[in-house]
């Protein structure tokens, strides 16, 4: 039996989701690329970059096996890994994607969101497609096995009413002098909450190497309508609730709320079938079945389904990290591709406009 190919990775960025949530005790590690990628012995992580000078001196105490360079250009021109993986901020998406790709690596694994503009996002993709080159972004729950349960119990609840999806925070939902660095919860956090609506509500697509014909695809939400907004009081321009409705083919009544002066963090989802119901977000996960009811005679009540298995560790990062090997090796489809992520950055698009509009 031949031996499996070891793939060679470089990391761009070596910041929180680059590496140091890897030291987060709370969270479910590993928590950052950094730790997912030296956690997988098909890959050997061989450099890093980044312009913080004190970062990268951080980063290579723990990986001293590793070479760091101060900017990609020079990581580029000095070596040529199988998996190049991009964890700068947001408003260098860009940039550093065009050169990543033009490099002409096996894979690019590429932190959400896409980019800081939809325009920004077609220009990454109309590149990657010239160069022929893959890429997964990493909106993280689509590889948590909690979710993959939920997706797995959506056939068990009938068709589908409703989904209500929430994510609460203190960071401002959307100002505009905010649009360049991309610092607000409706790109940051709110690319997950819309991610994981189109997740649950599309079937799993093929490959990412049909990209000419996957590229087509658009979101399945639609009529979208800005039920709710509220301003801050102090300054107008910050908007720190929204509420927004779309319909869809899959489900008729789909809302998406995001909260910027909540004084907690939260993310959770609510999936209302008729004969069942799925709650889901950080920290809990909850599947109800139709069962005949104890309290009413000739009625019906969902009940909790304790037969659902769910798993001590969800293994969020590491299942992304293991998808990229599976891809590479030709045994699994790319997973969490390139569209997906245009797709999430579409409706944020539209969000965001109508949110102008609104002033």
């Amino acid at each position: 039996m031949s031996r499996k190919p070891v793939y060679t990775a470089a990391l761009m960025g070596t910041g929180r989701i680059g590496f140091t949530l890897g030291f987060d005790k709370k969270r479910e590690q590993p928590a950052s690329h950094t730790m997912a990628l030296r956690a997988n012995k098909r890959i050997k992580l061989i450099a890093a970059c980044d312009t913080d000078a004190i970062k990268l001196e951080n980063w290579k105490r723990y990986c001293s096996h590793a070479t760091t360079y101060s900017s990609y250009g020079h990581l580029l021109a000095a070596c040529s890994p199988d998996i190049i993986v991009i964890a700068v901020n947001e408003d260098a998406h860009l940039d550093t994607a065009l050169a990543a790709i033009r490099s002409k690596p096996k894979l690019i694994i590429l932190e959400k969101p896409v980019a800081l503009t939809m325009k920004d996002g077609l220009a990454i993709a109309d590149e990657a497609k010239k160069n022929d080159v893959p890429i997964m972004v990493n909106h993280e729950r689509r590889f948590a096995l909690d979710y993959k349960i939920a997706k797995s119990y959506m056939k068990k609840i009938g068709e589908l009413q409703s989904i209500t999806a929430e994510l609460c925070s203190s960071l401002r939902v959307y100002s505009k002098q905010d649009e360049a660095s991309g610092e607000y919860s409706l790109l940051h956090d709110g690319t997950h909450l819309i991610d994981i609506v189109h997740y649950l509500l599309t079937q799993d697509h093929l490959s990412d190497k049909t990209a000419s014909s996957d590229l087509q695809r658009r979101s399945i939400l639609y009529d979208m309508a800005l039920e709710s907004v509220f301003r801050d009081k102090s300054d107008i321009s910050i908007v720190r609730n929204i509420s927004v409705h779309f319909a869809s083919d899959v489900c008729p009544d789909v809302t998406i709320k995001i909260s910027g002066r909540s004084k907690f963090f939260s993310f959770g989802i609510d999936v209302l079938g008729t004969e069942g119901r799925i709650k889901i977000g950080n920290g809990y996960a909850e599947f109800y079945k139709r069962e005949a009811a104890t309290m009413y005679t000739g009625f019906y009540s969902l009940v909790r389904d304790d037969t659902v298995a769910l798993p001590t560790k969800t293994k969020y990062f590491s299942n992304m990290v293991q998808a990229a090997v599976d891809f590479l090796d030709g045994t699994l489809p790319l997973m969490s591709t390139l569209q997906d992520g245009l797709n999430d950055l579409d409706i944020i698009e539209q969000i965001r406009c109508a949110i102008r509009e609104n002033t």
